[in-house]
């Protein structure tokens, strides 16, 4: 390949015809990811260094950590990925700028204020219905468009209900959104694959703050916004061809069977979903003696594997995608098993 630039049609990002995102290849696939990166790492330092009390996550009797913890990380993430795209002029339809821009403001003040429930609810709902029928309404139809509004939704709540461990959820983000990229780079689509392996990147400097001990949380600032990103990115990446439906599901399958079933189970249960908790598997993990840095050690095995499957399948025929589906579920329903049968033996044994 040579330097000259390169276009990739990209249908639907932004009006009904077809858009061309034009980028230098192949300098732009490590200079925009190199930049997130050093955007993120330099400004994540400087928040650390604030030491208001309204930017301090105290621990309280269902964290799982035990001193003051600064907790808008995801603020100087975020300021790197958005930095990158505009200086690299990427292109995206306009419901993912809008999308992320009211999450990350909405959320900020919950991190510092405590916003209502009801109102972060309602800007998510906001959000993920005007990129659902954006994006969708003209190509599937409103039943597509119900369905993704949710599961974007759920997403976005799932990744922050699953940011409660030194590392995990910095980790789900840097290696998810890295194989996001690198199947769409595979696919023939670099600009694509630059806009994913900026928030990786960024992720990964992030991380480099949060591995244990953390120095800082991501926080509602950047746990929603990644949620809303890895949702609204794996259903562009499907409606475009790069993947079928099921590679985002399967890439990101840690955080949604973890919390997905937690969170059913706590329905079940009558408890209050909303409220803060320890039940979720990740953090038994860490409660039992595993610790944050080995739990996160042991994620990351886990997302490295199910990932690269979700990549490897997703080029296959649809047998064998359904078959790799089934497997994995078939192995985290198992590993549940196991520790919930572990958990009720010890407790009745004390």
């Amino acid at each position: 390949m040579n330097d000259e630039k390169v276009a990739y049609t990209f249908h639907g990002l932004i009006t009904d015809n077809p858009v061309t995102m034009v980028l230098d290849f192949p300098l732009s696939t490590v200079a925009a990811p190199l930049l997130s990166f050093v955007l993120s790492f330099f400004s994540i330092l400087w928040l650390i260094k604030r030491k208001s009390d309204r930017l301090l996550d105290y621990p309280n009797s269902r964290s799982l950590h035990s001193v003051p913890v600064p907790r808008i990380g995801g603020l100087g993430l975020l300021f790197g990925v958005i930095v990158t795209w505009l200086l690299f002029s990427v292109v995206m339809p306009v419901a993912v700028w809008i999308g992320v821009g009211l999450l990350g403001v909405i959320s900020f003040i919950d991190d510092i204020w405590h916003a209502p429930i009801w109102c972060r609810l309602l800007i998510q709902s906001v959000v993920a219905a005007g990129f659902s029928v954006a994006v969708l309404l003209d190509i599937h139809g409103w039943v597509i468009v119900l369905c993704v509004t949710v599961a974007i939704i759920w997403m976005s709540n799932l990744y922050n209900f699953m940011d409660g461990s030194d590392g995990l959820a910095g980790g789900m983000a840097v290696i998810g959104f890295g194989y996001y990229g690198l199947s769409a780079y595979l696919a023939g689509n670099t600009g694509f694959a630059v806009i994913n392996f900026s928030i990786a990147a960024a992720a990964m400097a992030f991380l480099l703050h949060n591995f244990y001990p953390a120095r800082i949380f991501l926080g509602d600032v950047g746990a929603i916004p990644l949620g809303f990103l890895a949702a609204a990115l794996g259903v562009l990446g499907w409606i475009n061809h790069l993947w079928p439906i099921g590679v985002p599901l399967l890439v990101f399958s840690p955080f949604i069977a973890d919390a997905t079933v937690t969170l059913i189970k706590r329905l079940l249960r009558g408890e209050k979903i909303w409220r803060a908790h320890r039940e979720h598997y990740y953090q038994r993990m860490v409660q039992s003696g595993l610790g944050h840095r080995n739990t996160a050690l042991l994620g990351y095995a886990l997302m490295l594997v199910v990932g690269g499957s979700a990549v490897w399948a997703g080029r296959q025929d649809v047998a064998v995608q359904c078959w790799v589906a089934m497997i994995w579920g078939s192995f985290y329903l198992i590993l549940m098993f196991i520790s919930d049968w572990s958990q009720k033996y010890h407790s009745d044994r004390g």
